[in-house]
């Protein structure tokens, strides 16, 4: 799944290919990707393309009043081409779940791997009408974000620091990956209580998610957007690496598995030198 770091480099690419172009059509090609209807796909034809802004996961293509936004979920790309087809895709064939094409040619498809359907887009007169970014916390590369605005987001907080990292409800555009990379460099457990973190782990929490942030998105600063996936696999040091050794300690990383994804730590760095219990697993020897 695109995350922040990978999405702001989409936006910054976006930013230089089509700013000032003209959106010639929009090319619906899923049932499910379009989650609004007025106004219409087809009220972005003719329009010029502004600038194109991030929140959180969530793209916000300006093309004259209204904005073209989307998010990408799990599986989705976008891939951008200098030149289009001639021909106009078959709705229903293969991943392609929308298409935008601009004057003069070249424009990107929106694209969605497996059976989950969940990309969505929006045609907006306001990104805040999408009701995945009104409920969006605060991010956490913004100039404004805090150590103690960090702070005051734990304390109170019942549930384990990593899925409080994911929510976006709390810190917008941390996913699955960088929360492991995160708490990895942190040196925390990911089933820590987010409210037990004293006054010196909260310093190396908030200074571990922005230098992780900070770094993932100066490594895909400036690539092209077919580039970013191989990009962020290999800057992940934890993430995705069961049964590798860790870059820090050199222990074998671990993997908790849950019903639809899994986390990485390394027992040396975060907890101690224990293995964390895998529940799905536990449940298989019962």
């Amino acid at each position: 799944m695109p995350e922040l770091p990978e999405v702001e480099a989409l936006r910054e690419f976006l930013d230089e290919h089509l700013a000032g172009r003209v959106v010639e059509r929009v090319l619906p090609l899923a049932v499910s990707v379009l989650k609004t209807y007025d106004p219409p796909l087809t009220a972005l034809e003719g329009g010029r393309a502004g600038p194109v802004a991030r929140h959180g996961k969530f793209l916000a293509m300006g093309v004259g009043e209204l904005y073209l936004v989307t998010h990408l979920a799990r599986a989705g790309w976008l891939r951008w081409q200098e030149t289009l087809p001639d021909r106009p895709p078959r709705p229903g064939k293969g991943p392609l779940a929308l298409r935008l094409a601009l004057e003069g040619g070249g424009g990107f498809d929106l694209t969605e791997a497996g059976t989950q359907k969940r990309l969505a887009v929006y045609v907006v007169r306001d990104p805040q009408e999408v009701p995945g970014i009104a409920r969006l916390g605060p991010d956490p590369l913004a100039d404004d974000f805090r150590r103690d605005d960090l702070a005051a987001l734990l304390a109170g907080e019942r549930r384990q620091i990593k899925g409080m990292l994911r929510d976006q409800g709390v810190l917008a555009g941390i996913g699955n990956a960088y929360s492991d990379e995160i708490l990895h460099r942190a040196k925390v457990s990911p089933f820590k209580p987010a409210a037990s973190f004293d006054e010196e782990q909260v310093t190396h929490l908030y200074e571990a998610m922005h230098d992780t942030l900070r770094t993932a998105v100066e490594r895909a600063r400036g690539l092209a957007a077919g580039e970013l996936k191989a990009e962020k696999k290999s800057g992940l040091r934890v993430h995705g690496r069961d049964g590798e050794p860790c870059p820090v300690c050199g222990d074998t990383i671990r993997s908790v598995s849950f019903a639809d994804s899994s986390l990485q730590y390394c027992p040396t760095c975060q907890t101690g030198g224990k293995p964390l219990a895998d529940r799905r697993l536990s449940r298989l020897l019962k």
